[in-house]
């Protein structure tokens, strides 16, 4: 049976205090970016974001943490190491991920997957810059609203999921969930790619973890 994708959204104090999670976790060209990142709060958002995926990519194969064959290539330049993150190895499974302001959150899944969380309460914009980036359909939509912020922050999302997850496969095409987690403050889409037979299958539904269903068995690690 095809694994249904499943996403985890957590604040970045909720990843760093699992245990047995840590910098050792992460591979020598991450652990270079991490070092890299001047402002505190920031670098543990993205090393709660990468060590998040990390535990997303160990449920789907089945592998430990540091083992799943995680890795980045951009599509622009063609060098590893940034870009859309991929299971080397695993050509037929998606991961994602994103962090913002104390905010993570990974998935994983078949086939092309796009991840994005936000603070509940930021506001995107300026209008022009929108209008470049988002679908008119639902700037029309947000703009209906009395107050639109909200409604352009989910259609941020939801865009920022979709781009993530990459063009679907021939005879496949874009699914989408998106929720609010109203004890994190945070705003979050799912974006899966399916053909339309898997996306009307039991297994093609996605899942929301909680971060510490994740930490099913040993977290192993290099350090």
């Amino acid at each position: 049976m095809t694994p249904a994708p499943f996403a985890v959204l957590a604040t970045t104090r909720e990843v760093l205090d699992l245990p047995g999670l840590g910098p050792h976790l992460l591979a020598p060209w991450e652990l270079r970016r991490l070092d890299a990142i001047r402002v505190p709060a920031r670098r543990d958002d993205v090393l709660a974001a990468r060590l998040l995926l990390r535990l997303c990519a160990a449920r789907l194969t089945g592998l430990p943490p540091d083992a799943t064959g995680l890795a980045q290539r951009c599509p622009e330049c063609g060098r590893p190491g940034h870009g859309r993150p991929y299971l080397a190895g695993h050509p037929g499974l998606g991961v994602s991920l994103s962090h913002a302001d104390g905010l993570v959150t990974a998935a994983a899944g078949p086939g092309g997957i796009g991840v994005d969380v936000e603070p509940a309460g930021r506001r995107p914009g300026p209008l022009p810059v929108l209008r470049r980036l988002l679908p008119e359909a639902e700037l029309r939509e947000a703009a209906a609203h009395a107050d639109p912020g909200p409604a352009l922050l989910r259609a941020w999302v939801r865009t920022e999921a979709r781009f993530k997850a990459g063009p679907p496969e021939p005879e496949a095409v874009h699914h989408l969930m998106e929720w609010t987690d109203h004890r994190r403050a945070a705003v979050a889409a799912l974006a899966w790619t399916a053909t339309p037979s898997d996306a009307t299958a039991p297994a093609g539904t996605p899942v929301l973890l909680a971060p510490s269903a994740l930490l099913g068995g040993p977290v192993s690690g290099r350090g």
